[in-house]
């Protein structure tokens, strides 16, 4: 299975708007591919990685991002790419924004994934990916991460477990989803939402990619089994119509009966 297969099956059997997604965090040593783009150099703006994640999957750019392409500070930590100071690390970032005090602001803290080493955070689109993913993200509505939910349950079985908050969605994407090796629904965050310029109607699934042929093998598997999308509307049924629409059947309800020898 090639990232360029793998993409063509999501778009044959999920039908994203956007493009599915190659991502890696590369090691030292690792060469960025040709025709890659970094925010400061290139574009001569910092983004969160959020942004980059959007250009990639809205204007199918490959995007790579270290701390000097970064504007976030979460991403900056969560990332490896800067310490958190103190101010920071007491939880000052979510304390009366996403939590009423410290104590619940350092839960919150506690519950973003992150990085033991920072390495450059490269994304482009999965069908034309000139690296090898560690991960796969995909976004659409809720119908579409139902469907590849699917999928990645089709040899398996039973459910996928994943973390939600309201915050810091790139760590969920891959730190995540690079630390427990299985697929993950994320929940955009209010800065995907802001900066990313995510809709309201959008969600996420990630998949590591040792997953790949499994995953893609449970997309035909689901699309034969009857589980599809577009999800198909029932429409073998005779309408209720308004009651004056009633009248003129019965009308010619009974000329129909009247005509009879």
């Amino acid at each position: 299975m090639t990232a360029a297969e793998l993409g063509a099956a999501i778009e044959q059997y999920v039908r994203p708007d956007t493009f599915p997604l190659a991502l890696r965090v590369l090691k030292d040593g690792e060469e960025l591919p040709e025709r890659t783009r970094r925010p400061k150099a290139d574009l001569g703006v910092q983004v969160s990685i959020c942004q980059g994640v959007s250009m990639a999957r809205r204007y199918g750019w490959t995007i790579a991002m270290a701390g000097e392409d970064l504007s976030c500070p979460i991403a900056s930590v969560a990332f490896a790419f800067r310490q958190a100071p103190e101010f920071y690390a007491e939880g000052r970032l979510a304390e009366g924004m996403y939590a009423k005090d410290r104590e619940a602001a350092l839960r919150t803290e506690a519950s973003v994934p992150r990085a033991e080493v920072a390495g450059t955070v490269l994304v482009g689109p999965l069908r034309t990916a000139r690296f090898e993913p560690e991960v796969v993200a995909v976004y659409g509505n809720s119908a579409q991460v139902m469907r590849m939910v699917a999928a990645a349950l089709f040899e398996t079985g039973g459910s996928i477990t994943s973390e939600f908050s309201a915050r810091a969605d790139c760590a969920e994407i891959v730190n995540r989803t690079r630390q427990t090796g299985k697929p993950q629904v994320i929940l955009p965050c209010y800065g995907d939402r802001v900066f990313g310029q995510t809709q309201d109607h959008e969600m996420a699934f990630t998949l590591p990619w040792a997953d790949a042929d499994a995953f893609a093998r449970g997309l035909v598997g689901t699309h034969q089994g009857g589980v599809r999308y577009p999800i198909p509307h029932y429409l073998r049924y005779t309408a209720d119509y308004p009651a004056t629409y009633e009248t003129v059947k019965a009308i010619w309800r009974e000329e129909d009966e009247g005509g009879r020898p």
